[in-house]
């Protein structure tokens, strides 16, 4: 069994982060799934960019389109949705054999509206409409407009992916807003099984925000220097187990206990960012330090195939977490500002997912012109 198939029977799921029509029509999504025993898949504009206008995959159906007279985001709607779907049905055996725990696929929603809550209310219920399956999330980022959102679309039976989550306050507050969704839903006397959420916890991005201030403290010397060189690259993996125990609280009392007796899900919480940026640093360090149940590790391919190689897993989340609270106050005392550089990254993280959609739309629309000519 390799290591990630290790995982699973950890009780840790393993989403690719990764989609595109190629690895949907040679049958690499396929492999995937039978042997190494991924349970989903995740996408972000940014993937899309990638997969749309740096290949040659989507030429033939890019020429349809723009026979079809469609315009550029209707072409990009179409060409995503046509992905999401044909991946969500290869996870329809996985999502049918877990009774509804796995094989999810997240599509999200413009980067655009991260600000904009009734829009973003009103795309996400398109697109799962459009979509018309059960295993699929509509990704909706966990902005101060999105809270509202997250809430709205829960009560309304639509399984969200809340993304962009990079600190406690706001995790906390998403957890709150998924509960207050479903409550809203019981008291109209709805049903709560059937619906799914993840929260997705960023965590690569807040070593790199961070690890270049403790780099300059350390160079000034002194014992400031010694605690911020033993503090470098510990901050992501602190808050994430710091999220576990915020987990543990909003699902593990008397509130989610009313709900959960009404056929409702916890939101499981999401392992995103999980590829590394330093070279220092080794491939699996955003994943064997967070191995628990029930949670979900996303990789992308190259994160994957180290893990495969170079995994050792093992139940972590739960070790470390008075030393996870120590080093998050020793940061504080450095003068690090986590609040502040979670905020941050929040609105770095949407504009780092605008930049590559609108760049997706410029190449879609000159292919789009090129194939009318």
């Amino acid at each position: 069994m390799n290591p990630l198939r290790r995982l699973a029977a950890l009780g840790q799921s393993v989403y690719l982060d990764e989609i595109g029509r190629g690895m949907l029509q040679d049958g690499d999504l396929r492999r995937l799934i039978d042997e190494d025993g991924i349970h989903g898949v995740t996408s972000n504009p940014a993937i899309f960019e990638k997969a749309i206008a740096r290949t040659g995959d989507y030429d033939d159906a890019i020429v349809e389109l723009a026979r079809a007279g469609l315009g550029v985001e209707e072409a990009y709607e179409s060409l995503a949705l046509a992905d999401i779907g044909a991946a969500a049905d290869l996870f329809t055996d996985v999502h049918v054999g877990s009774h509804g725990a796995q094989g999810y696929v997240s599509l999200e929603v413009s980067p655009r509206l991260a600000d904009d809550t009734e829009a973003t209310v009103a795309e996400a219920r398109r697109l799962w409409s459009s979509l018309a399956r059960p295993n699929v999330f509509i990704k909706v980022p966990g902005t101060r407009a999105g809270l509202p959102a997250i809430e709205r679309l829960i009560a309304d039976g639509i399984n969200v992916n809340v993304t962009l989550l990079f600190g406690l306050g706001r995790y906390v507050e998403v957890a709150d807003a998924y509960l207050r969704g479903l409550e809203r839903r019981l008291a109209a006397g709805l049903p709560l099984g059937g619906i799914a959420s993840v929260a997705s916890f960023f965590l690569s991005r807040i070593d790199v925000a961070i690890d270049p201030r403790l780099d300059a403290l350390a160079e000034a010397g002194g014992a400031a220097g010694e605690e911020a060189r033993r503090l470098r690259g510990r901050a992501a993996i602190a808050s994430a187990k710091l999220a576990w125990t915020r987990y543990r609280e909003a699902f593990g009392g008397a509130r989610f206990a009313t709900l959960a007796a009404a056929g409702a899900r916890p939101q499981w919480l999401l392992w995103a960012s999980t590829g590394t940026k330093d070279p220092a640093y080794p491939a699996t360090k955003y994943v064997d330090p967070l191995i628990g149940a029930p949670t979900i590790t996303t990789l992308p391919r190259e994160t994957l195939e180290a893990y495969r190689s170079e995994g050792d897993p093992a139940l972590r989340l739960e070790d470390g977490i008075v030393a996870a609270r120590q080093d998050m106050a020793d940061l504080s005392a450095l003068g690090i500002d986590l609040d502040e550089v979670t905020a941050t990254l929040e609105r770095e993280g949407v504009e780092k997912f605008v930049k590559p959609f609108d760049a997706l739309l410029a190449a879609l629309e000159e292919a789009l012109a090129q194939a009318r000519g």
